[in-house]
């Protein structure tokens, strides 16, 4: 992943915001680029700060926030009541099953969907930004251990 296209992509939201470019954002934004899968916001404070930063956990929840409207991070619900995260940069859009006994997040992309929103979106005159399937189910290892 290109790091720096991320800062410039921030950098250039931040600017058309009229929004300051402070050092804990671009931090939040470093932190998130180094997680491999999903994380909520609380694990993404605890790791920066027992790396040595100095922030607040409202700066990590705001800024994730503005990741989120950059395009950044995508924000999901997994039937849960923490909000997860995962980031959206360089990233192929792709969907969720969701174990619903481990909580394991299995990911995927499938073209036929794909090719399915596009033409419903095309039908019904609707410009598509983003979108994510989720499906709540059992993995095949909980299946295995009853």
């Amino acid at each position: 992943m290109d790091t720096q296209a991320a800062f410039d992509i921030l950098t250039n939201y931040l600017k058309a915001g009229k929004q300051r470019a402070t050092p804990e954002r671009y931090a939040v934004l470093e932190a998130v680029l180094q997680i491999q899968g999903h994380f909520d916001a609380e694990a993404l404070y605890y790791r920066m700060i027992s790396n040595g930063f100095k922030i607040s956990k409202a700066t990590v929840y705001n800024t994730l926030d503005l990741l989120q409207n950059a395009g950044l991070v995508s924000k999901y619900r997994f039937a849960e009541n923490t909000s997860r995260y995962e980031k959206a940069f360089g990233k192929p859009n792709h969907h969720h099953m969701i174990c619903l006994q481990c909580g394991d997040i299995i990911e995927f992309i499938n073209e036929k969907l794909e090719r399915i929103q596009n033409d419903v979106c095309t039908e019904k005159d609707f410009n598509m930004q983003s979108s994510t399937l989720q499906i709540f189910g059992t993995c095949a290892k909980c299946r295995k251990k009853r």
